[in-house]
């Protein structure tokens, strides 16, 4: 089996707050990202697929294809955007970067299968250079 990535950057803004608590306990819980005016992040998403490599191309996936549907479906929807209030895919979730990476695999697993006979093995969005949660998926 052949694992392949590919990593992209976004900029965006959110911040961390349960609609179901004071702003007192948002502020407890999560700090300055509860910050009633936003702050935002310099995020990098990696996408790993995995496969075995075409008999003709000698490819998993065709790189440039990859790139071309992780921009079109994810980063064109998130890129200098607010994820509270300007992505429709994050409608009604609290922002934070593990629910945004659940999200990402949702839209990108079936369109990542349908261009290769590859599949979607990782996500993994950097917050920061120190913060980043990894997803496989549902398994």
């Amino acid at each position: 089996m052949i694992y392949i990535s590919r990593q992209e950057h976004f900029n965006a803004a959110h911040k961390l707050h349960n609609p179901k608590w004071s702003d007192e306990r948002n502020k407890e819980v999560f700090g300055p990202c509860a910050n009633t005016n936003w702050h935002g992040h310099n995020y990098d998403l990696i996408v790993t697929v995995k496969g075995r490599p075409d008999p003709e191309t000698g490819f998993v996936i065709d790189l440039k294809e990859l790139s071309t549907l992780i921009r079109t479906h994810v980063i064109d929807q998130v890129d200098h955007k607010n994820l509270n209030l300007d992505v429709p895919f994050m409608a009604g979730q609290l922002a934070s970067t593990e629910n945004l990476v659940v999200a990402f695999w949702k839209i990108l697993a079936p369109e990542v299968e349908a261009i290769s006979a590859a599949r979607l093995h990782s996500l993994k969005l950097y917050e920061t250079p120190r913060n980043f949660v990894e997803y496989f998926g549902e398994e």
